[in-house]
């Protein structure tokens, strides 16, 4: 600059100072005079004559406080300190002029619509736009302050705004870590939505696609990681598919695509057992290494990546060159990595397990110590809230289980168990890996006899509890369920536990809360609310206001397909849901609600046996026995002679008997189903009926079975010696002479229904029959129509009477009449889907009436079911403790009493039984008699033994009672 422009530069802030001093405080000009002085200093400041700018910036702000809003000039004085604050980062590179600039940035940008000479000056590169762009290139921050910042300059950036893609990006970044800090899995959603919108941003073809492929993709992977969704992951590999297309050989990234979709192909090998999947990633990460020769700053990534692959490759087929090999690199990739690389601690791990399987070849104690060592020095580098936290812990718990097995100390057995325990309630760990260190540690325990085994199948349950509480709906609680295969005999397990330890009640509250997940999980929303109503009016009403928005949003997101729509309803229903648990907690508070909605007690489940004992059967690898739960008193332990083994065979061998009995004749001696029968009297029912009569002293009335695991395919209630009794005085009676048999899917179950009765309707009663299905479908039930016709005939007439068939029996036809009468009988071609049990259907004559048709309806007021249907009663494979069927369904949806099948029945034989049955329970119609559903279960046992000589051993067997 010219020294004499320099000269009058000075000469005219000398000037403004001399006006400034002359409007005092409360001078209507003073702001004006502000203004000028500071314009006169910023550009001798721009021009490196002046260099105070924090003097410039003081100016400016004194001038804006006397600017308030609604005054004219207000937008100006904004306008004339983001400048300043400009230049100030410019020169000086403060990350604080920046972030204050885009602050007030958000402000401005309102007040100076387009065309106006404000709104000129403020839009384009040396306006907004560089306010913009300084800020993202600042560093990354989680914090609150960090993001919330990083919200204000997206919104600094509309919908077509050049750099709204990288500022999605910068966004995304710092909810990801503060995901990261925290383990909140709302901060890895918001994340998702915003790679996805950053993916829309770059169509096929754009330059920088191919990062926001990877970002999206990465973020994917990272809630696989934390909530175990298979379809993140899948979706997750098809981006980094797509992202390295875009990477050919020589690309400068192509390394990096590489690592990847490696990994990705890792997961999804350790969650499927493909070897393709293994065998691609491993050729993936030779290549990405031969692009990061030594010296290459990322060649520790990849090393240890191919490293954790020989590891996984190694626990599935146990080649020890596969584990040598990860440990050499492992080694490798750690000396290389800093001491402050935040990837470090995973190596740390990764070492410190291979070395823990390498221990177990060898018997080598210092590779145990070593591993030991390694773990320590993970878990020392991570925050307290770190979600990594987890993983230090399960592997060092596995290095003290190690060592214990060779030194036998009793502390590292302690050690092991706590460090178990920490990584199954480390808060920020996403629940599919808590469930799994939770499930493992039953084993541990189990295994050594350890007195925390209790604890963790009870830390196991809630866990999966509360992860399937987060899906909203029935069909993906059940997948998320079956995902955890490996643990089905669990609650079983958790039983057999409890009654080893003397703890009866226990017991029948782990298995109750183990064998009910899917269905008290679905019936929550549905729980009757008349006493809360009466304690507290506002809080029931809040309740039951957010229990139908929570099953509104889940109704509604179960038929998104989009997975940018399915993630924002993800995020709604868990927003509804943290509501709905809120109000839920605010109930526990009041005194008589402590346990609202909470798995329930003995004391809670005791109840159910009011009319009569209920026996639940445990099939456990550990013990196989039953408990009797009384009317009053403590329950009953019966150790049973088998093992989960046997029950296993007699399923099998039960299976296969009425496979071949269906194809007899009827007059054909069903040998092999006796000999079975006579089996299950013996070993099974007998130790149970002789504490009934001798213990309890019980003859001829109700009782319950309750069967987990194996029990569940086999006919208990259809137990029988087939024998003459010892003074030749007769035949030996079998259970269903004893006692009246029904069962019930949980004690909760029946708790619910017996709550339900309390509120009466007037009966109307409904036969719904198709005996001509669509085509492919089923064979035509020629017997249907005349079975619709005889149950008309033996209802009484006091009873509203309406009947559906032929095309009037269609899927919407039969909803409607479900949730219109009381009573139902349903007779048509029934399905279970074994693989996904809640498209089990009954077949209409358009759509099939599935489960989850029937789930959706809440009827409280129906009382009784027939369903004259094969497989109505019988559960699916994937869990069978869950008892997720047709018949367990229509209970759910309101109806009290339902008599299912358990396999194939005859249509026409099935007759015989179907007017036995009304015959037994309305036998007397012209005194109108009462309608009464507590009557089914006598009712089918009077019909079972009066058509003895009729119907063959297998169709008397089929027909089964559940409910009151």
């Amino acid at each position: 600059m010219k020294s004499k422009n320099v000269s009058e530069l000075n000469d005219a802030m000398e000037y403004f100072q001399l006006v400034l001093n002359q409007c005092r405080v409360g001078h209507p000009d003073r702001a004006t005079a502000l203004t000028n002085l500071a314009w006169v200093r910023l550009v001798g400041y721009i021009q490196n004559d002046v260099e105070d700018i924090d003097t410039t910036t003081s100016l400016f702000r004194d001038a804006l406080a006397l600017r308030p809003q609604h005054h004219p000039d207000h937008p100006l004085s904004l306008y004339n300190l983001t400048e300043a604050l400009n230049w100030s980062h410019d020169k000086k590179g403060t990350a604080a002029d920046i972030c204050e600039a885009a602050q007030l940035y958000h402000e401005l940008l309102p007040l100076c619509p387009e065309g106006t000479y404000l709104g000129s000056i403020v839009a384009g590169e040396n306006g907004v736009d560089y306010v913009i762009g300084g800020c993202n290139n600042l560093p990354t921050d989680g914090s609150d302050e960090g993001i919330h910042l990083r919200r204000v300059v997206l919104e600094l950036c509309p919908l077509g705004h050049r750099l709204r893609p990288r500022t999605l990006h910068q966004l995304a970044q710092a909810v990801e870590a503060q995901f990261y800090q925290q383990g909140n899995i709302d901060d890895l959603d918001t994340s998702i939505q915003l790679r996805r919108e950053a993916v829309s941003l770059r169509p096929e073809g754009h330059a920088d696609r191919d990062a926001c492929l990877n970002n999206l993709a990465f973020s994917l992977m990272s809630r696989f990681k934390h909530q175990g969704n298979h379809n993140d992951l899948d979706e997750a590999i098809s981006l980094y598919q797509e992202a390295l297309h875009l990477y050919p050989v020589g690309h400068e990234y192509r390394d990096r695509s590489l690592d990847n979709l490696g990994g990705a192909l890792v997961e999804r090998f350790n969650q499927r057992d493909d070897i393709e999947d293994m065998t691609r990633a491993i050729n993936l990460y030779r290549e990405a290494l031969t692009l990061r020769p030594p010296g290459h700053p990322h060649r520790d990534t990849t090393l240890n990546n191919l490293a954790v692959a020989f590891q996984n490759r190694y626990d599935k087929l146990q080649v020890s060159e596969d584990l040598n090999e990860a440990i050499d690199q492992h080694r490798e990739s750690l000396r290389l990595k800093r001491l402050d690389n935040p990837e470090r601690h995973k190596t740390l791990l990764n070492l410190g397990s291979a070395l823990c399987s390498h221990f177990k070849e060898t018997q080598k104690t210092e590779d145990v110590e070593e591993a030991i060592a390694l773990c320590q020095e993970s878990l020392a580098t991570l925050s307290s809230l770190h979600p990594d936290r987890c993983c230090s812990y399960m592997w060092l718990q596995k290095a003290y289980l190690s060592r214990y097995w060779i030194l036998h100390d009793p502390a590292d057995l302690s050690l092991a168990m706590e460090n178990f325990r920490l990584a199954s309630r480390h808060s920020t760990q996403g629940f599919p890996q808590r469930i799994f260190r939770a499930f493992y540690w039953t084993i541990a325990a189990e295994q050594h006899g350890h007195e925390s085994a209790l604890e963790a199948y009870s830390t196991f349950l809630e866990l999966l509890d509360a992860h399937l509480a987060t899906r909203s709906s029935a069909t993906s609680r059940r997948e998320a369920g079956a995902a955890f295969h490996y643990a089905r005999t669990l609650p079983a397990d958790a039983a057999s536990c409890a009654i080893r330890c003397d703890n009866l009640p226990h017991a029948i509250e782990l298995v109750e809360q183990g064998r009910g997940q899917q269905w008290s999980l679905a019936s929550r929303l549905r729980t009757p609310v008349e006493a809360l109503e009466s304690a507290n009016p506002a809080l029931a009403h809040n309740y039951l206001g957010l229990s139908k928005l929570v099953s509104s949003a889940a109704q509604s997101s179960a038929t998104i397909t989009d997975s940018a729509a399915a993630d924002r309803a993800a995020i709604e229903y868990r927003r509804l849901t943290r509501q709905w648990e809120a109000a839920v907690a605010e109930i526990h508070d009041l005194r008589g609600f402590s346990r609202f909605l909470l798995p329930p007690l003995y004391a809670d489940l005791q109840v159910a046996a009011r009319q009569g004992p209920i026996i639940i059967f445990i099939a456990s690898q550990y013990s196989c026995s039953a408990i009797i739960v009384p009317t009053s008193g403590d329950p009953h332990h019966v150790p049973l002679p088998v093992t989960l083994t046997d029950l296993k065979i007699l399923k099998d061998r039960f299976a296969r008997a009425i496979r071949e009995a269906s194809q007899m004749t009827p007059t054909q001696s069903r040998t092999d189903l006796i000999v079975l029968l006579r089996i299950l009297w013996d070993e099974i029912m007998l130790p149970i009926v002789d504490v009934l009569r001798h213990n309890l002293k019980l003859k001829y009335c109700r009782i319950w079975l309750c069967p987990t695991a194996a029990f569940t395919s086999i006919p208990l209630h259809a137990a029988h010696p087939f024998q003459t009794k010892p003074d030749r005085s007769g035949k030996e009676q079998c259970l269903e002479d004893l006692y009246i048999c029904s069962y019930t899917p949980t004690l909760s179950f029946l708790v619910r229904s017996r709550q339900l009765m309390k509120k009466r309707m007037p009966p109307s009663f409904v036969a719904i029959g198709q005996g001509q299905p669509g085509a492919g479908k089923g064979k035509a039930l020629l017997a249907v129509d005349s079975e619709l016709e005889l149950v008309n005939k033996l209802v009484p007439a006091t009873a509203k009477h309406t009947t559906i068939s032929g095309d009037a029996a269609t899927r919407a036809g039969a909803l409607e009449a479900l949730e219109q009468n009381t009573w139902v009988h349903l007779a048509c071609h029934g399905k279970q889907d074994p693989k996904q049990p809640y498209n089990s259907h009954f077949v209409m004559r358009d759509e099939d009436l599935t489960l989850l048709d029937i789930m959706e309806r809440d009827i409280p007021q129906a009382e009784f079911a027939f369903l004259s249907a094969c497989h109505t009663a019988v559960g699916d494979e994937e869990t069978p403790d869950e008892v997720i069927h047709l018949a367990a369904g229509l209970q759910f949806s309101g109806f009290k009493s339902v008599i299912g099948t358990l396999w194939q029945v005859d249509d026409s034989v099935a007759q015989h039984i179907v007017k036995a049955f009304y015959e037994n329970m309305f036998p007397d119609l012209k005194d109108g008699c009462a309608m009464d559903c507590t009557k089914a279960a006598w009712a089918l046992n009077r019909a079972t033994h009066a058509v003895k000589t009729t119907v063959p051993l297998e169709q008397r067997m089929v027909f089964v009672h559940i409910g009151v």
